[in-house]
């Protein structure tokens, strides 16, 4: 007989993290027959609508957070930002997937490509910045286009900067405007495209991927999906998911994760793999697994925090998926989209739809490729 695992239907699991991320994990966890006590520090986080209990408080609030990880089975989280003493707090009172050491290998740009260049695998040129001189200085041994990009903290363009080819540069005044945070210098990749693997790891080592797919960005934000990744060879994409393998083994992850690469054209065969990020939880580019494929991403993280067997992770029938974001104004086209033969709609129960914010998604399915 199969020996049962210490967290089971019915416990409560955790999570750090309001967002939209933390409400799409909620609701697959409740589909499993679990209860939800979600910590966030705004009062009108997307995912306090579908949870069974709610913390509001900071995220640097240690009390806070220890009461919080004594009153769950296990603790997951929705982003990557959460400050180290935090993931600290939580981990001493609770199971943290994945834990503290992947969160902070991730969470910082510099010690990330450090840490995937140490496995042999090839990332964009990089230089820490931290005064005008090394600003000067990188840029002399990377050469331009480059990006100079806060090392903590920005996500869909957010805290970072092209510094073109052409025109002057006044090393100074680019940091200003950073105002004094760490920043990395990142060379620019002759890109054919973007392409991501979403790929979980269980504690037992079991390892399940998704197939790689193609994304996107408009003015720095994801807007689409396709899977399969159009016109991938099947060397490289088995070269993008053995990256993702041996990341997710380096760090001992338990959980889902995502790897953001670059497909790099060759020559002489297929494209190179480049890895641009590590996004160390569920991603924007795997909400199409929701109709997409035999098991969620969200559904395969909660399986993999909670000890259980890893899910299917293929795509339903072999269909071809696209997966279009919502952004902005956007949202106020979902009568139509609901009208529309085989669209799946979900909105984030957010409130104002500003300029750039992602307020849903949309998902179709479509013939086999």
């Amino acid at each position: 007989m199969t020996a049962l695992p210490d967290i089971r239907p019915g416990a409560t699991l955790g999570i750090v993290g309001g967002g939209q991320l933390g409400r799409m994990i909620a609701l697959a966890a409740a589909g499993y027959g679990l209860r939800v006590h979600v910590f966030a520090p705004d009062a009108d986080s997307p995912a306090f609508d579908v949870s069974a209990e709610a913390t509001i408080a900071a995220y640097d609030d240690v009390a806070a957070l220890a009461r919080f990880a004594a009153s769950v089975d296990v603790v997951t989280y929705e982003f990557e930002n959460i400050p180290a003493q935090a993931a600290e707090a939580l981990a001493a009172k609770a199971p943290l997937h994945p834990n503290a050491a992947a969160l902070a290998t991730t969470q910082d740009r510099l010690t990330e490509k450090r840490f995937i260049n140490d496995l042999g695998i090839e990332t964009a040129p990089f230089q820490a910045v931290d005064t005008a001189e090394d600003l000067t200085r990188a840029l002399e041994k990377i050469g331009r286009p480059a990006v100079l990009k806060t090392r903590r903290f920005g996500y869909d363009g957010k805290g970072q900067r092209m510094i073109r080819a052409e025109g002057p540069v006044d090393a100074a005044a680019i940091l200003a405007e950073f105002n004094g945070a760490p920043c990395i210098l990142e060379g620019f990749v002759p890109f054919e495209a973007e392409v991501s693997v979403v790929a979980a790891r269980g504690a037992d080592g079991a390892f399940a991927a998704y197939d790689p797919c193609a994304n996107e960005h408009r003015d720095h934000i994801l807007a689409v999906t396709r899977v399969p990744a159009p016109g991938i060879a099947p060397q490289t994409e088995a070269a993008a998911i053995g990256i993702a393998r041996r990341i997710a083994e380096a760090l001992d992850y338990v959980g889902v994760l995502a790897v953001e690469m670059f497909l790099v054209p060759q020559a002489d065969g297929p494209a190179r793999v480049v890895v641009n990020e590590i996004a160390p939880r569920v991603h924007n580019s795997g909400h199409w697994t929701i109709e997409g494929a035999t098991t969620s991403q969200f559904a395969q993280h909660v399986r993999a925090v909670c000890g259980w067997p890893l899910g299917d992770s293929a795509r339903v029938g072999g269909m071809a998926v696209e997966m279009h974001n919502l952004i902005g104004g956007d949202v106020d086209d979902w009568a139509a989209i609901l009208a529309r033969p085989g669209s799946q709609l979900h909105l984030y129960g957010k409130g104002e739809a500003r300029p750039g914010r992602k307020m849903g998604h949309v998902t179709q399915l479509l013939p086999k490729p």
